[in-house]
C-alpha cells in the first residue's frame, strides 16, 4: 500500500511539473512572438509615415501602398 501511495504521489508531482514546464514553454513562445511583433512594428513606422505623407500629398492609396512597400522592404533589408 505504501508503494502504491508513493507511485501515485510521484505521478501527481510529475503531472504538476509537466504542466509547469508546458506553461513555461508556452509563455516563452508567446513572449518571443510579442517581441517579434513589436520589433516589426518599430521597423515599419518609417514606412507608415512615408505612406501617410504620400497619401496626404497625392490622395492616392495606390501610390501610398507602393511607397509603404518600398520603404518597408528597404527597412527590412537594412536590418538583415
Amino acid at each position: 500500500m505504501v508503494i502504491l501511495k508513493h507511485i501515485v504521489a510521484e505521478k501527481i508531482v510529475l503531472s504538476w511539473f509537466g504542466q509547469d514546464l508546458l506553461a513555461l514553454i508556452a509563455l516563452v513562445i508567446i513572449g518571443l512572438i510579442i517581441i517579434f511583433i513589436i520589433r516589426l512594428l518599430l521597423i515599419l513606422i518609417p514606412a507608415a509615415l512615408v505612406a501617410f505623407v504620400v497619401w496626404f500629398l497625392t490622395g492616392n492609396l495606390w501610390w501610398a501602398g507602393i511607397a509603404f512597400l518600398v520603404i518597408a522592404a528597404l527597412s527590412i533589408l537594412k536590418k538583415l
